[in-house]
């Protein structure tokens, strides 16, 4: 694979003292999905510092605005082409790679509609910039043959969240990938295992590269754990701590008490911990051994 780029929709959350956003998050990372351009479309002077705030060699991806999309119903409107054309202008400053854009979770697109829709999308010139659907709802998985056809011939990139088993339907140069877990609301932490999968999955795509924007509630750590485990072939702990130690760390985050085994499973289940130093599992995996009952002190409960 020529590129792997790894990174996170968004940077408004990474914080690093005496650093802004957008500057602590390029040197952690070398890619950035633009989420808030879905939205609200930003004024190009924004759009312009933050191209001006990473590296040369940092890679952009713009999520396309709701307008263009979700407002439209992928009807060709007068507000959905003034949107791209807008989507243009901010591809064009950041020097992105990626446009996605996603249909509405409840609209059934058929190969005509479809069609139509890209046929505006097409008239527009991005340049070097491809373009990326993702088909929400049922279709997400299996897509009808015709909408499969309409998207090859067209070049779009099929995008799929391979953290939830699914593929592209056709190779593609490039597999773009949303990843939001199997929790929901992503509400979740990959493991180890889950992880690999994920990148044993997309080096057998026979894609030249993948760009992989975490979606997960800790995107950052879970970006950093993939980008880790590429750089040295092993995942990084989650705590400085393993067993039951780890766990009680994991819980004194958040977790509140007095609290039923059930509440522990339903708030703290999808955390990782580190059972030993080199396996990490959900705390669910140990809570869920724990007798039923009310716990009221961490120690206690888990010591």
């Amino acid at each position: 694979m020529k590129e792997y780029l790894i990174g996170t929709g968004g940077w408004a959350y990474f914080h690093i003292p005496g650093l802004d956003s957008l500057t602590a998050y390029s040197r952690a990372f070398n890619f950035a999905e633009v989420n808030s351009t879905f939205y609200k479309i930003p004024p190009l002077e924004m759009v312009t510092k933050w191209r001006q705030k990473v590296p040369s060699d940092f890679h952009f991806a713009v999520r396309a605005s709701r307008a263009v999309t979700h407002e439209s119903k992928f009807d060709v409107t007068h507000e959905a082409v003034e949107a791209l054309g807008k989507m243009k202008q901010i591809c064009s400053t950041l020097k992105a790679e990626v446009l996605h854009l996603q249909s509405p979770p409840s609209l059934k697109l058929t190969g005509d509609k479809l069609e139509r829709f890209l046929k505006m999308v097409r008239s527009v010139d991005f340049g070097k910039t491809e373009v990326a659907l993702e088909i929400r709802g049922k279709q997400g998985t299996t897509l009808a043959s015709n909408v499969v056809e309409t998207m090859k011939d067209n070049g779009i990139i099929h995008s799929v969240d391979v953290s939830k088993g699914e593929m592209p339907a056709y190779r593609s140069d490039t597999l773009y990938t949303r990843l939001f877990g199997r929790g929901e609301r992503n509400i979740y932490q990959p493991t180890d295992r889950e992880l690999a999968e994920i990148d044993r999955r997309v080096l057998n795509s026979g894609s030249g590269r993948v760009a992989m924007s975490f979606h997960f509630v800790r995107m950052y750590k879970d970006a950093a754990r993939m980008k880790m485990y590429k750089q040295t072939g092993k995942f990084p702990k989650i705590t400085g701590f393993t067993g039951a130690d780890s766990l009680k760390a994991v819980l004194n985050e958040d977790a509140k008490f007095p609290s039923t085994k059930q509440e522990l499973v339903e708030s703290q289940g999808w955390k990782l911990f580190d059972l030993n130093k080199d396996e990490r599992v959900h705390a669910r995996d140990c809570l869920e051994q724990l007798p039923e009952g009310t716990y009221h002190h961490r120690r206690s409960s888990f010591g």
